[in-house]
């Protein structure tokens, strides 16, 4: 495959003609209202971008990783923000991986079609946090149902969905030799189960991310909407967190292409002291810092995609690749705000909105620090410090 073919050239230029008609305003009304995108995700969908891993036998368009993650990049790049549904790209793995025939043939033609959207990934808990082993939130066994008891917090999305991908537990702690055993992933149908008692109460944050807090009261959810086996949920969840990190840092190599585009432009057009701003190296450096971390990051997140695509272990370069376009975007967002001075925080300029959104990534889907730890333990051989 050409280097042009592996970049995805054609599906990049459909997607910033589709981004073009969902400029800064559009975006800058929702942040205002902390209001959902629902016309773009709906344009993203009809489109075909959403089931872009779904394979065509489901009506998807069967793609490869760096395929949504080239389409993920665009839509930052274009100062839109795939956070309202990228979830549905990277949930779908456990489902495609581990769910049964019935189940793929019951939910991913809808999810394909745009009938059904799976958009919540229910797994974080207050009191365990990323100590996924921790959590309490159960799902017990009743003839064909599993009643499920206990509450997620930063479930995205859970107001915007149909479905949901969850992750309780169904074996006591106490009782299993490994503490990651004895967690389940289940397919929540949550028309049905706000119902029959599941409530959602949305969060407000620092930008507009649409998350929640999602409380589970004696919720039925039946038997055939377990995924995989009983007790090896946890497998399944860590298998698609790779295709998640890959698709987050393509989404902050696009962010830093945003603001780096943002900041050159500006560097050039304003005029102080009767010369372009952009003509001092203080400007300068920092913007071209940026764009070096940013070149770095677009170079490990291709090479953790190839990994991936070979179905060889690429946790290290998935996590690699987070952590390093996390910091780019990151520095790439403040490069802008400097040069940009005080109209950076001006609204209708979008720097300020980008650069609350791109912030998150230093924090979600998985910590900077953890990577760290991570990459302490399997890549160096130091001793686990959690």
């Amino acid at each position: 495959m050409t280097a042009e073919a592996h970049d995805f050239r054609d599906i990049r230029d459909e997607v910033r003609k589709l981004c073009a008609e969902f400029p800064g305003e559009y975006w800058r009304r929702l942040d205002r209202e902390m209001a959902y995108p629902a016309e773009f995700v709906k344009a993203l969908n009809d489109a075909g971008y959403l089931a872009a891993l779904i394979p065509e036998a489901y009506g998807g368009a069967g793609l490869p990783l760096s395929a949504a993650a080239a389409i993920l990049e665009e839509v930052q790049h274009a100062g839109c923000n795939g956070g309202a549904c990228h979830a549905q790209m990277y949930i779908m793995g456990a489902l495609l991986r581990h769910g049964s025939e019935r189940q793929k043939e019951t939910y991913l033609p809808r999810i394909a079609s745009g009938e059904m959207r799976l958009q919540a990934f229910g797994v974080t808990e207050p009191t365990s946090g990323t100590d996924t082993s921790a959590l309490k939130t159960t799902a017990v066994r009743e003839g064909d149902h599993y009643v499920v008891s206990g509450q997620k917090i930063w479930t995205s999305r859970a107001e915007h969905s149909d479905l949901m991908l969850l992750l309780a537990r169904t074996t006591p702690k106490e009782k299993v030799t490994k503490r990651t055993d004895g967690l389940s992933v289940f397919i929540v149908d949550m028309r049905e189960a706000l119902k029959a008692g599941l409530t959602i109460h949305p969060i407000r944050t620092l930008m507009n991310h649409s998350t929640t807090e999602v409380f589970f009261d004696n919720v039925r959810v039946p038997a055939e909407n377990l995924v995989g086996d009983e007790g090896r949920g946890f497998r399944y969840v860590l298998s698609g967190m790779n295709a998640e990190r890959i698709l987050i840092a393509a989404e902050c190599v696009g962010d830093a292409k945003w603001f780096i585009d943002k900041a050159t432009a500006y560097g050039r057009e304003r005029i102080v002291f009767g010369r372009p701003i952009g003509q001092n190296q203080g400007i300068q450096f920092p913007i071209a810092k940026a764009y070096a971390q940013m070149r770095a990051a677009e170079l490990m997140v291709r090479e953790a995609a190839r990994l991936f695509e070979a179905g060889k272990d690429c946790g290290a370069e998935a996590n690699m690749a987070k952590m390093l376009a996390a910091e780019a975007s990151w520095a790439a967002a403040e490069a802008c705000v400097q040069t940009h001075g005080g109209f950076g925080f001006a609204e209708e300029y979008d720097v300020e909105r980008k650069f609350r959104e791109t912030r998150l990534y230093q924090v979600a889907p998985i910590s900077t620090n953890l990577i760290l730890s991570y990459i302490a333990e399997h890549e160096l051989g130091m001793p686990r410090s959690y």
